[in-house]
């Protein structure tokens, strides 16, 4: 599924990467704990987290996610989106909840990683 059919799925706003808008997502993965998206080991993953800070783009980075959805109506600080641009990644913010959300993206096609 292409990223830009996710926007409207999940009523979310684009805050970076707009450039990637027609990239596919093959899975998704929801999760709080940084520590679980460490041992992620799978290419076009999404990540859905209601954990914004820049140590989840640091995270991201190290487990070469590029696709990032903030749940929770959680926003992207300037610090964030300047390291997200850096490294090249799409950054949404979605009012759902990470259950909502992924339960949509799961009825729309999406698989979960595991």
């Amino acid at each position: 599924m292409k990223i830009e059919k996710i926007i409207p799925l999940l009523k979310a706003k684009i805050v970076c990467g707009e450039r990637r808008i027609n990239d596919e997502i093959c899975n998704v993965f929801s999760s709080d704990l940084m520590s679980d998206v460490l041992t992620l080991d799978s290419e076009n993953i999404l990540l859905l987290t209601g954990l914004a800070n820049v140590q989840t783009i640091r995270t991201a980075e190290m487990a070469e996610i590029h696709y990032i959805v903030f749940v929770r109506n959680k926003k992207a600080t300037e610090e964030i989106i300047q390291l997200a641009e850096e490294h090249e990644m799409v950054i949404l913010e979605s009012p759902f909840s990470m259950f909502k959300a992924s339960g949509i993206l799961y009825a729309n096609g999406l698989n979960p990683l595991f």
